[in-house]
């Protein structure tokens, strides 16, 4: 949620250390700061309120001299946004000072001893205690490792943390518990981050440090040890496929539209994914009672895959939002629990597979970020290969997300006999159909849908609607609304709208219908009778469906008509052009495209 940067080198490292926070500031960007240690008695901390250009040359964080160093980019949960708040935290002798991702729960404990044993607070946070713990540790062990561990076993809650002092100004110390932090190992620098992308300029060989573990990094070596018995641990180097040229703009005004774009290769590569993996997974959705999970979009992605599985693969799954899993999961060595998430690193994900294995159940994972938490702890793996995903929005992840799915469903109807190995390839073969047409509309339609987004952006309220495996698309469609634009859309399925919703139907509320192809006569007749209560009354509507023979009815009040594709695959093109919708909309309204007030692309805390 926040992004945590470190450099150790022989040379200077300012410039190489705003850069990687630089890279980061897509997973908070409230407030940064840099810490640095240049020989003196005191760590040397300077920080604000801002992006990381703006806090850069106004502090002229460039300035600063040494060869070990630690930053940070945060987005606020404990504190409000003001420069005491930012990160780095510094000790009261200013002799350590700390980045921290994460939640202490049990701060408010420990700021009330250590102030009553003198240590004066600057700051609201949570972070600013464990700096102070240090210190305080420090002072009876005159160990900086020492004080490091006795501090963390005193911590409750999820954290990653990175810390330099001027006692040894030579390394790095880092700790992670369920809050992602790798160390990055270069020719010249070895890095500490909380996310690959920080370093990506620099290396792609990287050490993953698990929870409970703590480690010292050096200019040119490093060292895991476990928190809890002191033992060194060992631990793999990993080469990332990725480089720094797949994680820049292209060319495109926002990483938004730029990943928009490259939703017919990642849909190309999530079909290339190995027959055999996908089937073993689906094998086991067969054997065992399956649960989906996810949040946000990638709990909109399970419920899209409940439909799926339901329509072709011969059973419902349980689709559950993982915020609530342990509240309403009921399983065990029977179970399993297939987890969505871009990054593998979404704190509510994490706690449901973590839930479900302590109650005996089978774990699998689709993710897109190899080496991450849930890529290591689930029994089964689908790496989805998406490339990195800057904007906070998830775009091309999820479009992976719901193909990867729909194989999976596609092999277990196979598995169960409920369809033929004949229909399941028919429906692949509809699935290559997507990326030509996403072309196609991104080539063909995308002025057009601007047309629209720039007509109706005085509208502050939407509605998304759509039935059956169309509804968790409107849902989807009117997150990425209300995330990038901030107007509010509310996705639902279409019955929905005389049971309540309909009321709210004027001149100042818009609708989208995703309207099934003709071919579907019962879905698209239920779902015109729902266009017509709204024009009923007298409601805007804009329609998105395929190409079909014959205008399109004039019942609309506008129409995004989409190329000509097979029934199967219309959803997933339908949620292109709600993406494009929002993305048009949020650039007419001026938003920050890609950093949305408030949110943050890796969620790792409650």
């Amino acid at each position: 949620m926040c992004g945590i940067a470190g450099v150790i080198s022989l040379g200077e490292v300012a410039e190489r250390l705003v850069k990687c926070i630089h890279n980061l500031e897509y997973r908070g960007y409230d407030s940064c700061g840099v810490a640095m240690v240049n020989g003196g008695p005191q760590v040397h901390v300077r920080k604000n309120i801002g992006a990381v250009g703006e806090v850069s040359e106004k502090e002229r964080f460039s300035t600063l001299s040494g060869h070990t160093g630690i930053a940070h980019t945060r987005w606020a949960t404990h504190g409000a946004v003001t420069k005491e708040n930012a990160h780095p935290h510094s000790s009261c002798g200013a002799d350590f000072s700390i980045t921290h991702n994460g939640i202490i729960s049990n701060h408010e404990r420990l700021r009330s001893r250590l102030s009553r044993d003198g240590h004066n607070f600057v700051s609201d946070t949570d972070t600013e205690v464990i700096v102070h713990l240090v210190e305080d540790y420090f002072k009876k062990t005159n160990s900086v490792e020492k004080a490091f561990v006795a501090a963390i076993r005193e911590l409750e809650g999820t954290y990653a943390v990175a810390m330099i002092t001027s006692h040894e100004p030579d390394r790095i110390f880092c700790v992670r518990k369920e809050s992602p932090l790798i160390i990055g190992l270069g020719a010249d620098a070895n890095y500490v981050a909380s996310d690959f992308n920080a370093f990506i300029d620099h290396t792609k060989r990287v050490v993953f440090i698990e929870d409970d573990e703590y480690a010292q990094v050096t200019h040119d070596s490093h060292s895991i040890k476990s928190i809890s018995t002191g033992e060194p641990v060992a631990r793999d180097v990993l080469e990332l496929p990725w480089d720094s040229e797949m994680a820049q703009k292209g060319g495109f005004p926002h990483y938004m539209l730029k990943e928009i774009y490259e939703q017919p290769i990642v849909v190309n590569s999530a079909l290339d994914i190995d027959e055999e993996r996908i089937r073993d997974l689906a094998r086991q959705t067969v054997e065992k009672t399956l649960t989906i999970t996810g949040v946000g979009t990638t709990f909109y992605i399970s419920q899209f895959a409940q439909y799926m599985f339901s329509l072709y693969g011969g059973a419902t799954p349980l689709a559950l939002s993982s915020d609530e899993f342990r509240h309403l999961a009921q399983m065990g060595k029977e179970s399993l629990v297939l987890a969505v998430s871009q990054s593998g690193e979404t704190y509510d994900t994490l706690t449901a597979l973590r839930h479900a294995q302590k109650l005996g159940a089978s774990t699998a994972a689709i993710v897109n970020v190899m080496g991450s938490s849930m890529a290591r702890m689930v029994d089964s793996l689908i790496l989805q290969g998406s490339g990195p995903e800057i904007c906070v929005l998830s775009t091309k992840a999820a479009m992976s997300q719901m193909i990867i799915l729909t194989r999976i469903a596609l092999e277990a109807g196979v598995i169960r006999g409920v369809i033929s190995r004949k229909v399941a390839n028919a429906r692949i073969k509809d699935l290559r159909v997507i990326p030509e047409t996403i072309e196609r509309i991104l080539n063909e339609k995308s002025g057009f849908i601007h047309t629209i987004a720039k007509a109706q952006s005085h509208i502050n309220h939407w509605l998304f609607l759509g039935r059956e495996r169309y509804y968790p698309v409107a849902r989807e469609s009117a997150l990425k609304m209300k995330e990038v634009s901030y107007v509010h859309a509310e996705g639902m399925p279409s019955g929905f709208l005389k049971h309540g919703t309909i009321a709210l139907i004027d001149e100042k509320m818009n609708s989208v219908v995703f309207m099934p192809p003709k071919e579907q006569k019962e879905l698209y007749d239920i779902s015109m009778s729902s266009v017509e209560e709204i024009r009923a009354r007298g409601g805007y509507i804009l329609g998105i469906m395929l190409e079909e023979k014959g205008k399109p009815p004039a019942i609309f009040s506008d129409v995004i008509t989409l190329p000509k594709a097979p029934a199967f695959a219309a959803p997933y093109l339908q949620m292109v052009a709600a993406q494009l919708l929002s993305y048009f909309t949020a650039v007419t309204l001026k938003r920050n495209i890609d950093r949305p007030r408030s949110l943050a692309k890796s969620v790792t805390v409650a």
